[in-house]
């Protein structure tokens, strides 16, 4: 006999194992090979002291798929993981544990700052990766990278000297982003912007030397202590004559100009509005056309600085509150409205962030789109789905110059030096011992380092040893397929796109594979504060790898957010299971002399030749489907391939033949049925590798692993049309007599005659063929076949089928009198409950004031009941009229 599974799956038995088999068989490992096409996707890389989240599992599953897939199909496959450095949340991390023991970040200064950031990352660094392993990934970790790595770093240095060469990067006053909280500038990028019921105030500014006042209209009074000016339309008869006049600033009294300017909306608020250029980027526009100059009036923690007068050192939103009293008190404040306000909040920690004009390094962002648009309607990138396109182009359309420079200590520092002696900037590979310009000796470099993705901007070719030509970067670049997130094409895909048509020419990937969020089963986002998140390891270590797996990818399609609750973890266990059983049976039933590899198409019996077409559609169906990256779709497939045809039906269908004295029909079930099995592995593989590795062991004449076998291949001639069809009427005809025995309480254990009423040759022909599925399968007795309805009697379970009626005599299956007195029983129960039920429901109390969901579940108790009354009632009448 073969040796067999364990008795129980239990995934606790193999996943370790299995997966340090795969790892120190290296099958993993990409290689260079000229004879083989590479196949890669660069693993978005997560933070490099974050934790597995069930996103990130659900974009690693995906991309361990098309891996996995892609490596069966022959193809050299590299999957290159790694972290990012993640400034500004690492830094802050680092910034609370330094806290709490009582230093600050500039006590310890920079380098010992950065050492404590070395050592954290170093701690917590490695954590993400254990997880991924769990999680059953197949990337190569002999290249992992990290973002600080010195082959990266030199990458991010070389692109930002190329860029200030080519006069892409520059250094300038601009309104930015500003984190009062973060204290950093944060890019467009980095701002979530959330709509937010706020006010917008009317304040009159006297007009000098005039008993008369110009009104405007703010959503942020705070600022008006940087008033440079007051705006009008140059098109608004209201204000024409007071062009050119000079406005009184309300509590602070500076005069302040009265302009005409095209960007003032008419319509908006009184048509007049106050100008503050340091801290609006509008208003900065129109400060640089009128020569306004600048005022700033905030300092980097949002309070108010040393020309905000009175209100110096209050922090913005105290300030703001003086202001509107003060207003109010000296009679400048007309009203007070509420007002729908957009405002810009920090990605990272939702602070309200600020516009502030600052001295920050940036990247020209014009030059570097038009290529990365002309990429996109060249057809070199394509969006799965393609809806998202639009958000690319959009976001390049209207893009504004990049802020790259941050306030921070932890990252690739700006390869910028400045003299102190006569203000020379030098951009340098290497630290320059004296000034370029005058000779000093006085040098330092700019603290500031790089946004975070500048350096993952570069991640596709980075990562492959650019801007050296290596042989990987040769022959692994460009990249096939990059999976992520929509919510990051923004961030990230544009970035990488412009980052790397500038720099090596090409695109970085053909194909941008855009996955949703994953939610909770009531389709809320999962967060801190809901409590609704569910950790994967917690489901890894009570499920298994696999069930997690196919959680994710089952009932998932591209770009759209999914739902994910235990139930369906639960369901997908018990599909593994189903699988293991099967194995399991079929295992025990083998003959170890059985040769599996050839079968002879003149033993093949009607099942085998369905069960062989069958499974022949199914490897073209999921191949098409993973070609078009239709994940969900191909893993339902093979899921009902498995269950429903071969366990439910090509099993059951062979039991008598693996139990019968035919040799010949026995040996070959017994290798269609391995044949079949092994098709249903390597289709399964990419979505539930560990299982499908483990079973895979233990099948006869194994040479190789699983993970390295040819992926199955569709053949024509394997097709047989006929067999499927017949297969199909012999099936649906057991399924309709076994659920009208169902409605009937019939117990399968009960045999009976079943007759078929038919006049078409083709289906008594099947019909004919197929007498002894309908006895082992549908508890037939005798199986009769006539063209009419005589003779049949009057107590008769029908099914009606296509050109075929088929009919099951009662006589000898029911006792009616015991059936209607077990019904009536039955429908005083249901009685009962129908009166309990009705009774809650019409309760006032309980239904306004039980919580929602219990509310639910009692009305769905009695739609079942009201249901089952119904069937009770109806299956009553019929017997009766019977009796």
């Amino acid at each position: 006999m073969v040796e067999n599974l364990p008795k129980t799956y239990n995934p606790k038995d193999f996943e370790d194992r299995l997966y340090k088999f795969w790892k120190d068989n290296e099958y993993f490992k990409a290689k260079v090979d000229r004879n083989k096409k590479p196949f890669t996707i660069m693993m978005p890389p997560p933070n490099v002291t974050g934790n597995l989240h069930m996103g990130h599992a659900l974009n690693n599953t995906i991309q361990d798929v098309l891996i996995r897939w892609m490596r069966m199909e022959g193809y050299e496959t590299l999957w290159l993981p790694g972290t990012d450095h993640a400034s500004i949340s690492t830094e802050a991390k680092v910034v609370e544990k330094i806290s709490a023991e009582g230093k600050t970040k500039e006590e310890l200064g920079r380098e010992a700052f950065i050492e404590e950031a070395w050592d954290w990352t170093r701690k917590y660094g490695g954590t993400i990766y254990n997880q991924l392993e769990k999680l059953g990934v197949s990337c190569d970790w002999s290249r992992k990278r990290f973002t600080l790595d010195e082959g990266l770093s030199r990458a991010v240095e070389e692109v930002f000297i190329r860029l200030y060469e080519k006069g892409l990067i520059y250094r300038g006053d601009r309104i930015i982003n500003w984190c009062p909280s973060c204290k950093t500038a944060i890019s467009d990028a980095e701002v979530e912007h959330k709509d937010t019921l706020g006010n917008i105030w009317h304040i009159r500014y006297p007009i000098k030397g005039e008993d008369r006042f110009i009104t405007i209209a703010t959503t942020r009074p705070e600022t008006m202590l940087g008033d440079l000016a007051v705006a009008v339309n140059p098109e608004d008869e209201r204000y024409k004559d007071l062009i050119g006049k000079t406005a009184i600033l309300p509590l602070v009294n500076r005069e302040i100009p009265i302009i005409a300017d095209d960007y003032v909306d008419m319509e908006f608020g009184t048509g007049a509005v106050k100008i503050t250029p340091s801290h609006d980027p509008n208003d900065f526009e129109v400060g640089e056309r009128h020569n306004l100059g600048q005022c700033i009036i905030m300092n980097e923690d949002g309070t108010i600085n040393e020309n905000g007068g009175k209100y110096n050192g209050l922090d913005r939103y105290e300030a703001r509150k003086r202001i509107v009293e003060d207003l109010e008190e000296e009679g400048y404040l007309v009203e007070v409205k509420d007002h729908d306000n957009s405002v810009g909040h920090c990605e990272r920690c939702k602070t309200v962030v600020e516009p502030l004009i600052s001295k920050q390094w940036f990247v020209k962002m014009e030059p570097l789109a038009k290529p990365a648009l002309q990429a996109y309607y060249n057809g070199e990138l394509n969006f799965i789905p393609d809806r998202f396109g639009k958000i690319y182009t959009h976001w390049l359309e209207g893009i504004k110059d990049w802020c790259i420079s941050r306030q921070l200590w932890w990252g690739h520092r700006l390869p910028v030096y400045y003299c102190e002696d006569c203000g020379e900037t030098m951009v340098s590979r290497e630290a320059p011992e004296k000034c370029t310009k005058c000779d000093s000796e006085n040098i330092y470099q700019d603290p500031d380092t790089l946004d975070t993705w500048f350096s993952s901007a570069l991640w596709p070719f980075s990562t492959l040893g650019w801007p050296e030509n290596t042989e990987d970067l040769q022959y692994f670049f460009p990249t096939d397929v990059l999976i992520t997130g929509y919510d990051i094409i923004f961030f990230w895909v544009v970035r990488m796109v412009f980052s790397s048509l500038e720099q090596t020419g090409k695109v970085p990937f053909k194909d941008v594979l855009l996955t949703g969020l994953v939610r909770d089963a009531l389709g809320r986002k999962m967060s801190k504060s809901l409590g609704n998140g569910i950790d994967p390891l917690y489901v890894i270590n009570e499920y298994g790898a696999d069930a997690l797996r196919f959680t994710l990818v089952t009932g998932n399609t591209p770009g759209n957010d999914m739902r994910f609750s235990m139930e369906r973890v639960e369901a997908n266990r018990n599909f593994a299971n189903k699988l293991w059983n099967a194995t399991r049976f079929v295992l025990m039933n083998l003959d170890e002399e059985v040769a599996m590899e050839d079968i002879d198409s003149e033993l093949l019996e009607e099942e085998d030749k369905w069960i062989l077409s069958r499974i022949n559609t199914v490897i073209k169906e999921v191949t098409e489907n993973l070609e078009k990256y239709e994940i969900g779709l191909a893993a339902q497939k093979i899921y009902d391939f498995i269950w429903d045809e071969y366990c439910d039906w090509y099993i059951e269908m062979v039991k008598p033949r693996l139990y019968g004295n035919n040799k010949d029909s026995k040996e070959t079930a017994e290798k269609v049925l391995i044949k079949v099995l092994e098709n249903i592995l390597k289709l399964l593989h990419p979505f539930m590798p560990f299982i499908t590795e483990e079973i895979w062991q233990h099948l006869p004449q194994r040479k190789e692993a699983l993970i390295v076998s040819k992926w199955p291949v569709y053949d024509e001639k394997n097709k047989d049309l006929e067999a499927e069809k017949r297969m199909a009427f012999i099936m649906d005809a057991i399924k309709g007599i076994r659920n009208a025995r169902q409605e009937m309480n019939i117990p399968p254990s009960k045999k009976a005659t079943i007759i078929f009423v038919t006049k078409d040759e083709k289906i008594k022909d099947i019909i004919d063929y197929g007498k002894r599925y309908f006895i082992n399968l549908a508890s037939g007795e005798n199986i009769i076949i006539q063209e009419d309805k005589n003779n049949l009697g009057e107590d008769n379970v029908s099914v009606v089928l296509d050109r075929c009626e088929i009919f099951v005599p009662l006589k000898d299956l029911i006792d009616f009198d015991k059936e209607i007195e077990r019904l009536e029983k039955e429908k005083e129960k249901i009685e009962d409950e129908l009166k309990r039920a009705r009774g809650k429901l019409s309760n006032k109390d309980f239904v306004n004031k039980a919580p929602e969901h219990i509310v639910a579940k009692e009305r769905e108790k009695l739609k079942k009941y009201e249901d089952m009354m119904e069937k009770v009632v109806e299956r009553l009448a019929s017997l009766k009229s019977n009796q």
